[in-house]
């Protein structure tokens, strides 16, 4: 784990990983206070240390973890030797936390299904952008098999496919709790994207025509294809106002600063902005489900 210069998640996990970042930003702030009492900058510090000045600034903002001989180098350039065991004990304590994360993603897609439960039940407000798959909260059982089959075959995990497709259509559960509301976007190629064959398709279209519009508490809308390109975007969620889960090929990222997250909130806007909803969505499933026979 020294020197390691992201946070990867396996894709579909949804792990709140933020504590692993927070006790990395911790730690990079106080190697940043014995800096600082050493009244070096960044680039003097860099220069005695003998790495680039990025290393040190990417360490001091939790951005990369540092090894425990970086440790030894910044106490011995600050001359904080006293310091030295404590901050040891803090890297040992976010590779712990590392370890149990790497543990729970080997774990299987239950275990992530489970935890998606968890977090969120915990959500007032679930906004969710799917621009390949439709949201899985939306999915009926054969495209949900369907999908996490490949996932399964894609990223090589334990095949625990049955169990994964049980916990995947529990989290719909949450669709009927009257103090939770749920906007859920998909592009229109996600429609027409086949996931399993024609007759789980046309399943799954007629399922959203069937459910994605008699629910008080949710609203569903589809990004048309001409939609105006906003930016570079994968599929998110953001949760109430203080997390976002943004799923990469071989990532899930959780957001939580506030900097962050204020991008994934336009880019929620410019998209949110363009969809379609009602009527108009359903004509676009509609013609989508036209295509499947």
């Amino acid at each position: 784990m020294g020197g390691s210069d992201s946070v990867p998640a396996i894709s579909g996990l949804l792990f709140d990983v933020s504590d692993v970042l927070r006790l990395r930003q911790a730690l990079g702030a106080r190697l940043r206070d014995l800096r600082k009492d050493a009244r070096l900058d960044g680039r003097q510090f860099s220069a005695a240390a003998g790495w680039h000045w990025s290393k040190t600034s990417r360490i001091e903002t939790g951005k990369r973890t540092p090894s425990e001989a970086d440790i030894e180098l910044w106490c011995q350039v600050c001359d904080a030797g006293l310091a030295l065991p404590d901050l040891v004990a803090a890297l040992r304590n976010v590779e712990a936390q590392w370890t149990e994360w790497k543990r729970i993603a080997a774990s299987g897609h239950t275990r992530r299904q489970q935890r998606a439960v968890e977090i969120e039940g915990q959500a007032k407000l679930q906004r969710v952008y799917a621009p390949v798959v439709l949201p899985g909260l939306l999915q009926t059982e054969a495209y949900a098999r369907a999908v996490l089959a490949q996932c399964i075959r894609f990223l090589g995990t334990p095949d625990d496919l049955d169990d994964a497709v049980t916990a995947r259509m529990r989290r719909q559960q949450v669709l009927d709790r009257v103090r939770h509301r749920f906007v859920l976007l998909a592009d229109e190629a996600a429609l027409y994207k086949t996931v399993g064959d024609d007759a789980v398709m046309a399943g799954q279209l007629r399922h959203l025509l069937d459910t994605a519009f008699d629910n008080p508490r949710l609203i569903f809308g589809v990004v048309p294809l001409t939609a105006k390109f906003t930016y570079i975007t994968t599929s998110f969620d953001i949760l109430d106002n203080r997390v976002a889960l943004i799923e990469t090929i071989s990532a899930e990222l959780t957001v939580v600063t506030e900097s962050e997250l204020a991008l994934y909130e336009k880019a929620w806007k410019e998209l949110s902005k363009q969809a379609v909803y009602g009527d108009g969505a359903r004509k676009l499933i509609t013609s989508a489900l036209a295509t499947r026979g």
